[in-house]
């Protein structure tokens, strides 16, 4: 067999896998496709689950927000929770007053003071519960657990006038 007609099948085996591919992906899209459009399915809406998520800058129920949001986040992943991201999101909206008053409760409680629990929440909410002296407060809602076994959690969340959080605790400020 000669290099030119060995050299030609190769190219021919590859053409002939390339189309098949082709075919193949083309053929499993459409089927796809099909099997999509005789499915009918509705879409579930809850309505304690917002669609969406908007705030505003300066606004303390959104920083609040953005805070237990990331704070969940880093510490909730349990195949590699990000400590050093928890620690710089305290560093960066906590007073360092309340930093330090934070830490002394933790080891006196032996439990994350954000939280006020061991493990991190299922589910979470933030709603506005107005001006407080020369601050606001924001009430953030845990949910830990799942189905009829949830506990549920109210902590109040006091911002100074320039954002940054100098208290939590479980009874309102106001």
């Amino acid at each position: 067999m000669s290099r030119n007609m060995r050299a030609h099948r190769r190219s021919g085996r590859l053409a002939a896998v390339a189309a098949g591919l082709v075919l193949a992906a083309g053929l499993g899209v459409s089927a796809q496709g099909s099997a999509q459009a005789a499915v009918h399915a509705p879409v579930k809406v809850s309505a304690a689950a917002p669609a969406s998520v908007s705030g505003t800058t300066g606004q303390a129920v959104t920083r609040v927000a953005d805070f237990y949001g990331a704070y969940i986040d880093a510490k909730g992943d349990y195949e590699d929770p990000d400590g050093t991201l928890a620690t710089a999101l305290r560093r960066h909206y906590l007073t360092s007053d309340f930093a330090e008053r934070l830490a002394a409760w933790e080891e006196q409680n032996g439990v994350d003071g954000i939280l006020r629990a061991q493990n991190v929440p299922a589910r979470w909410s933030v709603t506005d519960n107005g001006p407080v002296g020369m601050g606001h407060e924001v009430v953030v809602t845990l949910t830990f657990g799942s189905g009829e076994t949830t506990q549920k959690t109210k902590l109040f969340v006091l911002l100074e006038r320039y954002d940054h959080i100098v208290d939590i605790t479980t009874t309102s400020n106001g």
